[in-house]
């Protein structure tokens, strides 16, 4: 578990505590994991070359996975040909690339992380990474959903 010295939230506390007390003062006691009501869910976030987000959005839709983020971002990674020193400022340039966010049911996770890896695959350097994160929970602001309800 980490802990958060020197933070503005102050003291020497678990990160865990300091959710515990911003939870306690917003909605209630921090739902358990087993309690039964809380789904499992993930979060995939996915960094692909823009040309390929129809192909990667039709391949999620044939799951019926509909609903996505999209967002335009820009980074860059190793590169074989670079022959300055790692620590350059000017190493290499920002490539523009779009990283799609999505929420899953654990039970499609594997289906579309499969799709995203098929559809946004070239073969060639860049062509992305998928990151996939635990979910605790999902709020729909408007209706106060939660959970499967609120994807």
């Amino acid at each position: 578990m980490s802990t958060l010295r020197g933070s503005r939230l102050g003291g020497s506390r678990t990160s865990s505590q300091h959710f515990n007390q911003w939870s306690a003062r917003s909605q209630g006691p921090v739902p358990e994991r087993n309690a039964g009501w809380l789904p499992d869910m993930k979060k995939i976030e996915a960094i692909i070359k823009p040309f390929k987000l129809e192909e990667v959005k039709s391949g999620l839709a044939e799951l019926g996975i509909e609903g996505m983020t999209v967002s335009e971002v820009k980074g860059y990674g190793q590169s074989a040909h670079c022959t300055r020193p790692p620590y350059s400022p000017t190493r290499l340039p920002f490539i523009p690339k779009l990283k799609v966010e999505l929420i899953v049911r654990n039970e499609l996770l594997g289906s579309a992380v499969a799709a995203i890896k098929q559809c946004a695959r070239t073969g060639t350097r860049g062509d992305g990474k998928i990151f996939v994160q635990d979910l605790l929970d999902v709020i729909r602001i408007r209706t106060e959903e939660r959970g499967d309800r609120a994807i």
